[in-house]
């Protein structure tokens, strides 16, 4: 699907959460979801990186977008639960999540790993995912067509060296994809799915792969074929599935 050609406004006047909006995939998909008609809300830690893409959305012309900070790392199922009912107080749906927000530290061997790093990885990475996504659910199951993504590594299908706590979280979050499609079948209107970027720029990028020309790697905009497809209508019924972005360097 990383050919795939939206149709024009294909996500108009859906409600789209997207995490760690403020840079890098998430925010290249905000972008791309709120080009294609969708009210976008920007959740993540830093408000002057969200509102940036605020303001970028709102100069193409997008629908006016939400902002939402949170530290993923830190929130519990109060703020979870909060988020959930400001997105029904303020706009009365929910259409989707991706799930972009992810902490990763560096590349180290597990036996220097603290356990407090340990312990954070697995609150952003496998955590958050869990409970943003329980907390949203009973918007998503009243929506018509609900879309959940998450965004994985490779490191998750491979297993490699120094990859530590990232790959174990990020393994264990294409799990509980993978439990959720299951759980989620008798709701035919909301489906649940995996990608794998693949190398593009991105700024986790750059601090695991500190030897790439970066400059010379695609854009994440090559991949957002595959986001809107997964989001959009076109891709029901498709769930508990793993996608992994193919572009040429």
């Amino acid at each position: 699907m990383n050919d795939y050609q939206a149709p024009h406004q294909h996500l108009l006047d859906r409600v789209i959460l997207v995490t760690g909006a403020g840079q890098g995939i998430g925010r290249t998909a905000a972008l791309a979801f709120a080009a294609q008609g969708a009210t976008v809300i920007l959740l993540g830690k830093k408000v002057k990186k969200l509102e940036a893409v605020y303001d970028e959305i709102e100069a193409a012309g997008g629908p006016q977008p939400l902002i939402f900070p949170l530290n993923l790392e830190k929130a519990g199922e109060a703020e979870y639960n909060g988020l959930a009912e400001g997105i029904y107080q303020q706009l009365g749906r929910q259409d989707g999540v991706l799930h972009n927000a992810s902490r990763f530290d560096n590349l180290s061997p597990l036996e220097i790993q603290t356990a407090e790093q340990f312990n954070g990885m697995l609150q952003t990475n496998l955590v958050a995912p869990f409970a943003l996504t329980k907390a949203c659910l009973p918007l998503l199951k009243r929506s018509p067509d609900a879309s959940v993504v998450l965004t994985s590594t490779t490191a998750a299908h491979h297993p490699a060296a120094y990859w530590g706590a990232h790959a174990i979280s990020k393994s264990a979050a294409e799990m509980l994809v993978n439990i959720w499609a299951l759980e989620l079948e008798t709701f035919p209107n909301i489906r649940i799915n995996t990608v794998i970027p693949g190398a593009v720029q991105c700024p986790q990028r750059k601090k695991s792969h500190p030897g790439e020309v970066h400059d010379k790697l695609p854009k994440a905009e090559a991949i957002m074929p595959l986001y809107l497809y997964l989001m959009g209508h076109d891709s029901a019924g498709v769930s508990g599935q793993v996608f992994e972005a193919q572009v040429s360097h």
